[in-house]
């Protein structure tokens, strides 16, 4: 029985960053064996333990092979005649298929280490076009290491291009997508995600709307200005990747891909108000417009995502500072009303509703003209 760490530990080790997570391989063991060392078994699918002590995951030396589409569709072999190599050799990326003994050895049948040095994204073998997962898997470690220099290297590409032919990527369900487009969005440059896919025929099929002309450049540039704010969330920057869709299109899109709740709305609203702020651009909106901003956006009652927006916009919308300081300037205005002093002055039913609006009309108003020069 012969341990090794294995991956993403070793390629970030060897890059010089900070280590996350470590996976681990056990090479001539049994199910039988790691339990009986206090190993926990995790998992129906692999042959997955979990370590008494630190808790860190040990999997059993396996091979896989294709059976149906997607990737779903294989079977498992795990035993102790499966070798290092073995296991090795159905990884996706080379940079992914090094490990180190025990005692320290770099195991490298795949001279990963040399595509590491050379900043370049390869497949394993020829076991990666069983898995479309993988063209994803790809295209966020280049959204992860562009900013080191990696680049996907030609023979990966064309691979992936006919993965995409052969109709691999129709089998991809709507759950795995947005798991891996929902990393991609936060990693050191999220765009390099988008261009791999687009490059390789799979954005056209995952998300068409994106590989549109006229659309994929500003989807860039916004999702660029968006991860370049501090601590932005999923869905502002997924908003901002959708924000030159029509409305409709960026709803339906947002569903298919079964983003979050949360991520569909900002997305929606974020199309929405584009349309809204660029027909602003042709004079000073009044109160009343202002107004019906605030309450398209649901502000009083999600002032946290109304601020969200208002930074999508930011991004989303050339020269659009004035109108989004207008917009500010109502919104701070319009929540000085305080519906529960107007209640204590006898205000009820459809009469309090009318002076609450009567009175946040004022305050924009008046607002709105201290600010003009």
């Amino acid at each position: 029985m012969q341990t090794y760490l294995v991956g993403g530990a070793v390629r970030d080790e060897l890059l010089g960053l900070a280590v996350k997570d470590r996976d681990w391989v056990v090479v001539g063991a049994t199910p039988e064996e790691m339990l009986a060392r206090g190993f926990k078994q995790v998992g129906a699918d692999f042959p997955v333990f979990l370590h008494p002590r630190s808790r860190e995951e040990y999997a059993l030396a396996r091979t896989e092979r294709k059976q149906g589409h997607g990737y779903h569709g294989f079977t498992v072999y795990s035993a102790p005649d499966v070798t290092l190599e073995d296991d090795l050799k159905r990884r996706d990326l080379t940079i992914n298929a090094m490990a180190r003994s025990e005692g320290g050895e770099l195991v490298d049948p795949f001279h990963g280490l040399a595509d590491l040095k050379n900043r370049t994204l390869r497949h394993v073998s020829g076991a990666f076009a069983e898995d479309p997962l993988r063209i994803l898997r790809t295209a966020r470690f280049a959204a992860r290491f562009q900013p080191l220099g990696f680049t996907v290297c030609d023979q990966t590409m064309n691979l992936m291009r006919k993965m995409v032919d052969d109709g691999e990527v129709d089998h991809l369900v709507p759950e795995r997508v947005w798991q891996e487009v929902q990393r991609a969005l936060h990693e050191q440059a999220p765009d390099a995600f988008f261009e791999v896919l687009r490059d390789s025929g799979a954005l056209a099929v995952l998300i068409p709307e994106l590989d549109a002309n006229g659309i994929f450049t500003p989807a860039m540039q916004a999702l660029r200005c968006i991860q370049k704010v501090s601590e932005t969330s999923t869905e502002e920057r997924f908003a901002a990747l959708l924000s030159p869709l029509a409305e409709d299109q960026a709803r339906l899109r947002a569903k298919a891909l079964k983003a979050p709740n949360d991520s569909q709305n900002l997305a929606r609203l974020a199309t929405a108000f584009r349309a809204r702020l660029q027909n602003m651009h042709s004079g000073t909106p009044d109160a009343g417009c202002l107004l019906g901003l605030l309450d398209e956006a649901d502000f009083w009652r999600r002032p946290a995502r109304f601020s969200q927006l208002l930074r999508v916009l930011g991004c989303a919308v050339r020269d659009a500072d004035e109108s989004l300081e207008r917009l500010r300037t109502a919104s701070r205005a319009a929540s000085g009303v305080d519906p529960k002093a107007l209640l204590a002055k006898g205000y009820e039913g459809k009469a309090l509703g009318e002076v609450i609006r009567t009175e946040r009309l004022t305050r924009i108003d008046q607002a709105i003209h201290r600010s003009e020069p």
